[in-house]
């Protein structure tokens, strides 16, 4: 795959740290990997220490890459202050994001990637999360055609979350790599029986867990 799209079943249930491992992952394979966060809410100015835990920053840093301007401009062109979906936290900033846009941007980026690269670009909440004032996370992967590997958690809920956003998913047509549960702090079970009764129901998608500290699954690997 050239491009890999990382949807999530909600929000705050790992998109990120998966994405950074898999970049990690990549790497430490010998394999060209650029790693997107095209659109994030919740970020702080660059000049701020909390700036260090953010989204972006942690995907910088697994790239090996430093935080600079043209870095965070390049990895995440559209941030907002405001902790909310991406078309609140404009609004609140008197700034508008286009669709069309935002799709162009990741066409471009994909395109100039170097021969060989894998290219991650992680999305923002949930597949259903609004991100323009018209259009979903959903929108936003159905216009770039890619595969999507799904996030889900292992907290109690997160198995209909998880088959929810698959079956959502399945009906826009989405080539879907695989799942991976990423563990929940506090989960009621371990991750690996969520993951399980995930695949019982996931009508033949590759289930994945990932226990918190952990490197990247070889399964998620060998299919990307």
């Amino acid at each position: 795959m050239t491009a890999v799209f990382v949807a999530g079943a909600g929000t705050g249930i790992g998109k990120t740290y998966l994405t950074a491992a898999l970049t990690r992952g990549l790497r430490d394979a010998g394999r060209g990997v650029l790693t997107l966060k095209p659109v994030a809410s919740g970020v702080a100015p660059l000049d701020d220490p909390a700036f260090a835990s953010s989204d972006t920053a942690v995907l910088l840093a697994a790239q090996g890459l430093p935080v600079t301007p043209e870095t965070v401009a390049a990895c995440s062109p559209w941030r907002f202050a405001a902790p909310l979906a991406p078309d609140l936290a404009a609004a609140r900033e008197g700034r508008h994001l286009a669709l069309d846009d935002l799709v162009a941007w990741c066409r471009g980026r994909i395109a100039e990637a170097p021969d060989g690269t894998t290219v991650l670009i992680e999305g923002v909440g949930g597949v259903m999360s609004p991100v323009t004032p018209e259009a979903t996370g959903l929108d936003w992967l159905t216009a770039l055609d890619l595969p999507a590997v799904l996030v889900a958690g292992s907290y109690l809920g997160a198995i209909s979350h998880a088959l929810t956003a698959i079956e959502t998913l399945r009906g826009r047509g989405v080539r879907l790599a695989c799942a991976v549960v990423c563990e929940s702090e506090e989960a009621p079970v371990p991750v690996e029986t969520v993951a399980g009764s995930i695949a019982r129901h996931a009508g033949g998608v590759p289930v994945l867990a990932l226990a918190r500290g952990a490197a990247c699954p070889a399964g998620l690997l060998a299919l990307v």
